[in-house]
């Protein structure tokens, strides 16, 4: 079963990045034929930065390696150098109805955040079908906003394949709905789009800051607070087991604590969880040539694949050589 999944270079890693995506790369690495791109092509829609840009490209292939993925297990490569994917791009292009793209929620959602619409930003789909379908990619892991993206690319491929033949395997779409929405230090979807994201290899000092940030009720020391939409201890959900969780559960109802303190048991528990994260990451910044290496050999993988998979394509709608 191959597994198939990216994430742009836009900024530092956040801890929805990780449950929500990463974790889940993690576990599935060793049983699935596992495919993770770094989309900087998808990232030219919001990051105008080129020095930004590179940086961000090889910074997620650190962190990616240092909270577990094992390149033995896992093929990892950048989507620039992999050019293929640019020409198969512009042939589904010619295959994707206007009012697909037009019906697509998050180009709507984007614009309406004040992200410049251009043509890269309404096509972004076409390019997603891309990447996915030159890679006969049978299960994409998303965020609930992009089952969308998922469902274009199937409808592509349908209308390729009603043409052409069963030239496109058609993807499913993967949510783990348990972690699909974890919130932000204010509240909303944490998202590096809102500035609401609780990075993972911040320093210590900067999570106490930003830990500290997070929105909760105002409620007097001596009393019981509630959990239930506590925003500190949804987060706490996820580094925390059920005997845990009861213990945190029992300090709120019975008073005498502020949220100032379970702001910091959560601190401390996502200190300690990436703590190996934070040293394998600290090597691999000394060693960037073997990164560099792990992606060199990623992409000559993935090129292999799409060369194969685009001359297929190219005979079917009659590019002459």
């Amino acid at each position: 079963m191959r597994v198939f999944t990216g994430i742009q270079p836009s900024g530092t890693l956040h801890i929805a990045n990780y449950f929500g995506s990463i974790k889940q790369m993690i576990e599935l690495q060793n049983s699935s034929d596992l495919f993770i791109f770094i989309a900087d092509y998808h990232a030219l829609t919001s990051l105008k930065d080129p020095k930004a840009l590179r940086e961000n490209t090889i910074d997620v292939a650190i962190s990616y390696l240092s909270l577990g993925i094992d390149p033995n297990e896992a093929t990892m490569w950048v989507q620039s150098d992999v050019k293929e994917v640019l020409e198969l791009y512009w042939i589904l292009s010619a295959y994707t109805p206007m009012g697909l793209l037009e019906r697509a929620h998050s180009y709507k959602d984007k614009v309406a955040k004040g992200i410049a619409a251009n043509h890269a930003l309404f096509s972004y789909p076409v390019l997603m079908a891309a990447d996915i379908l030159l890679y006969d990619a049978q299960i994409v892991p998303v965020g609930k906003d992009q089952i969308q993206h998922v469902e274009i690319t199937r409808d592509i491929a349908v209308k390729f394949n009603n043409d052409h033949g069963d030239i496109f395997t058609l993807p499913e779409f993967k949510v783990d709905d348990k972690v699909a929405s974890i919130p932000g230090i204010d509240g909303a979807k944490m998202s590096k789009s809102y500035g609401n994201t609780i990075d993972i290899f911040m320093s210590e000092k900067a999570l106490k800051k930003t830990t500290g940030k997070i929105v909760t009720q105002s409620v007097p020391m001596e009393d019981p607070k509630e959990y239930k939409d506590c925003n500190v201890y949804a987060l706490c959900k996820l580094f925390m087991d059920n005997n845990e969780l009861l213990e945190l559960q029992e300090r709120y109802k019975r008073g005498g604590e502020g949220h100032g303190h379970f702001k910091m048991t959560l601190k401390e528990k996502i200190w300690d969880y990436f703590s190996q994260a934070r040293e394998k990451k600290e090597y691999y910044l000394e060693h960037k040539d073997e990164v560099i290496d792990i992606l060199d050999a990623g992409a000559n993988k993935a090129r292999d694949i799409a060369s194969k998979k685009l001359e297929l394509v190219r005979q079917s709608v009659g590019i002459y050589r």
